[in-house]
C-alpha cells in the first residue's frame, strides 16, 4: 500500500485509528509496572565484563573487603587531641559497631598500637577512657598518631585537625535495602552526635553514602525537572503555535510517547539508571518537534482555504517522509550508544531508539486523527514570522561567500578548543555543591586526604611468601617510590606494620624502624602481632588467606583521568623494572573511572562513525546524490566538535558525558538537516536554482526548525539544572550542540549547497533575481 493510500485510510477511519492507537499505547504502557527502582549503584554503571571491574571484584574477594563508609570528625577549633574530641570519637566508634551489617570499624581510638616492653610485644588500643586522659596522655597519643604512617593520613589528618572513622559492612543479597538501612543509621548517629557535641562537625562520605545521595538527586530530577521541562515545552508550543487545541494534541502525544517508551523498557526487562532520565528529555523534544512540523503545516493549509481534514491530509503528504527519516536517523544515532561499555547509556539509547520510532507512529496515526477531530483553528501567524525567514533567506543568499568563510573560521577556532579539554572522572564528585554529600567530599579532600585510591595486590609467588625478606624489600621499595610521587598523599602496606614491629621488639629504637633481618623473624613478628589483635581487627584486609599476596593502598590527590592513567603507567613500569614477577596494574573505582572514560570515548567515536555512515548512506539513497549526502555530513558532525571545543575554552574539565554527547547530539541534530534538505531537494527537482531552493527551504521550514531547536535546547538546559554533574554536563553540551547545529544549518549549509550543488550562479545573477522579486539587493 502506497503512503497516499495509507493516509487516505487513516483519514477515513479516524475514530478507528484513534481507538487502535490508544489500545496499542495502553498495552505498551502497562509494561511500566514491571520497571524496578532506579539503580544508582556506581559499579552497575559499568559492564560486568569490564576488565577493571573484574579486577576490583577479585581484589575485594581476595582481601575480604566490603562496602564502606567514611565519617570525618572535625572540631570547629583546635585539633582532635583533646578530651572532648577523643571522647566524641570513642563514643562514635562504639555507636558505629551497631551499624546494620557491620563487619569492622576502624578509628584512632581503637587503633591497635604496639610497643615493646622488655622481650614482650604489647598491643592495646591507642585511646582508653578518653574523658580522664591527662595532658601527658594527650601529648603521647598525638605524638604516636602523627608519627605513625598507619594512622596519619588514614585515621587522622596530618595536621591533627580532623579524624576519620571507617565503617565496613557486608551487605545482604538485597543490596538496595541494605544500603538504605546503613545510610539511615549513619545519618541518625551523626545527627545525634552533632546534638551532643555542638562544637564538632561530622561529615559522611564513601560509596554507600554516595549511592544514597545519588538516589535523592535522581528523585529530584524525576519529580521536579521532568515536570518543569514538560510544562516548559508545552508553554513554548502554546506561545509559538497560538492554539490551545494544538497544544492539547501535543500534550496527548507527549503522554502517549513517554508512557509507551517506559512500558517498552519494562516489558524488555531494562534497568533504569540516573542517566536514563535524559532519554525522557530527548523523547519529549522529538515528540514536540514532530508535532510542530505537522501542526504548522496543517494550520498553513487551513489559512490557504483547505478544510481541517484536507489540511491534515496535505500536512501528512508533506511531512510523512521527513518525519520518518528524522525518526529513523534519530533511532540509528541513539542505537550507537550500545557501543558504550556503560549500561546506563545503552539503556538510554535503546529507549530513545524505540521512542523515536514510536513518536513517528503516533505522529502519522494518533496525531492526525486528533487534529481532524478537534476544533482546531488556524490563527494568523506571528507578526512578521514568515516575512522574517523570507528576508533571512535573502540575506543568506546575498552574503553566502562571507558567511561560508566566517562560518568556516569560527568552526576551526571552536574545534581547536578540544585540545584544552581535560578528562576528569571522579565518581565521588558526581553531585554538585547543593548536596551535603558533595560538601562533605570537598571538606575531606581539602582537610584530610584525597578521596580516591589505587589498590595493588602484589604477588609473592608462593604460599606463605609474603614474609620473605626479598619480597618485603621489593614491596617497601615500591611503597617508598609511591610516597615520592607528587600526586600521592598517603600510602599504606604490610611493610609499615612489620617495620613498626621490628622497632618495638628492639626496645622501640627509632633506628630499628626497618624490615626484619630475616624471613623467619618477619613471620614470627607477624604471627605474634596477629595473636595480640582483638576480635574483628585481624589483617585479612591486608594479606590473603594463603599469605601469598599483600595489598598496597595509595591515596591520590585530585587528578584528571589522563593523569591517573599516566601515574598507573609509571607505577607499572617501576614494577616491571624493579620487581619482576610482581607487575600488576592498579585497581579501584578511581581506576575504573579513569580508564572507562577513555575506553568509552574511543568506543563511542567508532559507534558514531558507524551511525554517521549508515545515516549518510540513507541520505544518499533519499536525495539520490553523493554530493548532497556528503555536504550534509558537515552540519551534522562538526556542531558536536564545536560545542566540545567551546566547552574547552569555557570550562575545561569534562567527565564521562563526553563519551556519549557526540552520538546523542548527532541523533538529534540530523533532524533539522533532513527537514531543510527535503525542502531544498524538492525545489531543485522542480527546476529551481540552488539560491532559489535555499530561499524556499527557509520560507517553509525556517520557523519550524527554530521552534523545534528552541524546544530541544530548552529541554536539555532544564536537564542541566540536575544535581548530578554528568547530567548537568550532558544537558549543557547537548543544548549547546543543538543551537550550534541550527546556526550551521542556517548559515553554513546553504552557502555550501550554493557553492557545490551543480548549477553555479554568479553574484550578479543572484542580485538581479532578488531585485526582480522586489527585494533590495544587499551591497556586495
Amino acid at each position: 500500500m502506497s503512503p497516499a493510500s495509507c493516509i487516505a485510510v487513516i483519514m477515513r477511519r479516524r475514530w478507528l485509528t484513534l481507538a487502535l492507537s490508544l489500545l496499542v499505547i495502553g498495552g505498551l504502557a502497562a509494561g511500566a509496572g514491571h520497571l524496578a527502582t532506579v539503580d544508582v549503584d556506581v559499579r552497575n554503571h559499568f559492564g560486568k565484563d569490564n576488565p577493571h571491574i573484574v579486577a576490583l571484584d577479585r581484589l575485594e574477594d581476595t582481601y575480604a573487603l566490603s562496602d564502606a563508609a567514611f565519617v570525618a570528625v572535625a572540631p570547629q577549633a583546635g585539633t582532635v587531641f583533646t578530651r572532648e574530641a577523643l571522647a566524641a570519637i570513642d563514643e562514635l566508634t562504639e555507636q558505629l559497631w551497631l551499624t546494620p551489617h557491620v563487619t569492622r570499624v576502624d578509628s584512632i581510638t581503637n587503633y591497635s598500637h604496639s610497643q615493646g616492653i622488655g622481650d614482650d610485644l604489647v598491643v592495646e588500643t591507642l585511646v582508653t577512657d578518653a574523658g580522664s586522659l591527662s595532658d601527658e596522655d594527650l601529648e603521647r597519643i598525638e605524638r604516636i598518631a602523627l608519627q605513625t604512617e598507619e594512622v596519619a593520613g588514614r585515621f587522622v589528618s596530618r595536621d591533627g585537625r580532623v579524624a576519620g572513622l571507617i565503617v565496613s559492612v557486608a551487605l545482604p543479597p538485597d543490596r538496595q535495602l541494605g544500603k538504605a538501612e546503613v545510610t539511615d543509621y549513619l545519618h541518625a548517629v551523626a545527627a545525634q552526635a552533632r546534638g551532643k557535641y555542638s562544637a564538632i562537625d561530622y561529615h559522611l562520605t564513601g560509596e554507600i553514602i554516595l549511592n544514597s545521595a545519588m538516589r535523592e538527586a535522581v528523585e529530584t530530577d524525576t519529580g521536579l525537572l521532568g515536570p518543569v521541562a514538560f510544562a516548559a515545552m508545552l508553554l513554548v508550543a502554546l506561545v509559538l503555535l497560538r492554539s490551545i487545541w494544538a497544544t492539547v494534541t501535543i500534550f496527548v502525544m507527549l503522554v502517549c510517547v513517554l508512557l509507551s517508551s517506559l512500558g517498552f523498557a519494562g516489558w524488555t526487562g531494562m534497568t533504569l539508571f540516573g542517566e536514563s532520565g535524559a532519554a525522557l528529555f530527548v523523547l519529549m523534544s522529538v515528540t514536540v518537534a514532530h508535532s510542530v512540523h505537522i501542526i504548522e503545516a496543517v494550520m498553513e493549509g487551513m489559512r490557504q482555504g483547505l478544510d481541517r481534514q484536507g489540511a491534515v491530509t496535505r500536512s501528512l503528504e508533506l511531512n510523512l517522509w521527513p518525519v520518518f527519516l528524522t525518526s529513523l536517523t534519530t533511532a540509528i544515532g541513539f542505537l550507537s550508544l550500545n557501543m558504550a561499555d556503560m549500561p546506563p547509556f545503552q539503556v538510554m539509547g535503546n529507549i530513545v531508539a524505540f521512542g523515536s520510532m514510536g513518536a513517528f507512529a503516533c505522529s502519522v496515526t494518533l496525531l492526525p486523527a486528533l487534529l481532524s477531530l478537534l476544533p482546531l483553528r488556524a490563527g494568523k501567524p506571528g507578526p512578521g514570522a514568515l516575512a522574517f525567514f523570507d528576508r533571512f533567506g535573502r540575506f543568506v543568499v546575498s552574503y553566502r561567500t562571507i558567511l561560508l568563510c566566517s562560518s568556516g573560521a569560527v568552526m576551526v577556532v571552536l574545534v581547536a578548543g578540544i585540545s584544552r579539554v581535560e578528562l576528569q572522572e571522579n565518581w565521588l564528585e558526581h553531585l554538585d555543591e547543593s548536596y551535603e554529600f558533595r560538601r562533605s567530599i570537598d571538606f575531606v579532600s581539602e582537610n584530610f586526604s584525597g578521596v580516591e585510591t589505587y589498590e595493588y595486590s602484589l604477588d609473592a609467588g608462593r604460599e606463605g611468601g609474603i614474609t620473605d625478606v626479598g619480597y618485603l624489600e621489593r614491596v617497601d621499595a615500591f611503597v617508598e617510590w609511591y610516597r615520592e610521587q607528587p600526586e600521592v598523599v598517603h600510602v599504606f602496606a604490610i611493610t609499615d606494620i612489620l617495620k613498626r614491629l621490628n622497632m618495638n621488639l628492639h626496645g622501640d629504637d627509632p633506628d630499628e624502624r626497618v624490615l626484619p633481618a630475616s624471613s623467619d623473624l618477619a613471620a614470627q613478628y607477624l604471627l605474634l602481632y596477629e595473636f595480640s589483635l582483638p576480635v574483628g581487627r585481624d589483617l585479612n584486609n591486608l594479606i590473603n588467606v594463603e599469605r601469598s599476596t599483600s595489598r598496597v593502598s595509595v591515596v591520590l590527590s585530585s587528578l584528571t583521568s589522563t593523569e591517573k592513567i599516566e601515574l598507573d603507567d609509571r607505577a607499572h613500569e617501576w614494577l616491571r623494572r624493579n620487581a619482576p614477577g610482581m607487575e600488576t596494574r592498579a585497581t579501584g573505582i578511581a581506576v575504573v573511572g579513569a580508564y572507562s572514560i577513555q575506553r568509552n570515548i574511543e568506543d563511542m567515536l567508532i559507534g558514531t562513525f558507524i551511525a554517521m555512515t549508515i545515516v549518510s548512506s540513507i541520505l544518499l539513497l533519499v536525495f539520490r546524490s553523493l554530493r548532497l549526502g556528503l555536504i550534509t555530513l558537515i552540519p551534522n558532525f562538526f556542531p558536536a566538535a564545536m560545542a566540545m571545543g567551546l566547552w574547552g575554552y569555557l570550562v575545561v574539565e569534562v567527565g564521562i558525558s563526553a563519551a556519549v554527547v557526540t552520538a546523542i547530539a548527532f541523533g538529534i541534530i540530523v533532524d533539522d538537516t533532513i527537514h531543510f534538505m527535503t525542502k531544498y531537494v524538492s525545489a531543485r527537482k522542480r527546476g529551481e536554482l540552488p539560491s532559489q531552493s535555499v530561499q524556499y527551504a527557509f520560507r517553509n521550514v525556517g520557523r519550524p526548525l527554530m521552534v523545534t531547536t528552541l524546544v530541544f535546547a530548552l529541554g536539555f538546559l532544564v536537564f542541566a539544572a540536575s544535581g548530578l554533574i554528568p547530567n548537568q554536563t550532558l544537558g549543557l553540551l547537548t543544548g549547546m550542540t543543538v543551537i550550534i547545529a541550527l546556526v550551521a544549518d542556517f548559515l553554513l549549509l546553504p552557502p555550501l549547497l550554493m557553492l557545490l550543488d551543480g548549477a553555479r550562479e554568479s553574484q550578479d545573477e543572484i542580485r538581479e533575481r532578488l531585485a526582480r522579486e522586489g527585494s533590495t539587493p544587499l551591497p556586495p
